[in-house]
């Protein structure tokens, strides 16, 4: 890796919206509302994020090179001309891995102190 080129640790740790996004476009490329659909299913609609908060952190997210809009997306038909698709980059998949392994290690800690409750058995 370039000395200039950033490292997944620069990122961390990540602000609740930006990994919600991160984890939303795993698995490929999405339009924003769709983006903003996905945090909310996959959280079972505890994570709600408005226009400002999921724009911006887009925005944010793309200057610092962890998404990019995707062209190819853009042109298919039937879709809305106005919608913009984003998808991970390398490093933003790199950044994914590196808070998700840093809150395993909390979690794992968080067990071994016997703070984190054992879930009910069903």
């Amino acid at each position: 890796m370039p000395a200039n080129e950033p490292r997944p640790a620069d990122f961390l740790p990540l602000t609740p919206a930006v990994l919600h996004i991160l984890l939303a476009l795993a698995d490929g490329e999405q339009h924003g509302y769709a983006v903003a659909q996905a945090v909310e299913e996959l959280t079972g609609g505890t994570v709600r994020m408005g226009p400002g908060t999921l724009y911006g952190s887009i925005g944010r997210m793309v200057a610092n090179g962890l998404i990019e809009e995707s062209a190819r997306a853009r042109s298919r038909s039937g879709d809305d001309p106005r919608r913009r698709f984003y998808r991970l980059t390398t490093l933003g998949r790199r950044v994914l891995e590196s808070e998700t392994d840093r809150l395993a290690r909390v979690v794992a800690l968080a067990r071994a102190k016997n703070v984190l409750r054992r879930p009910e058995p069903a």
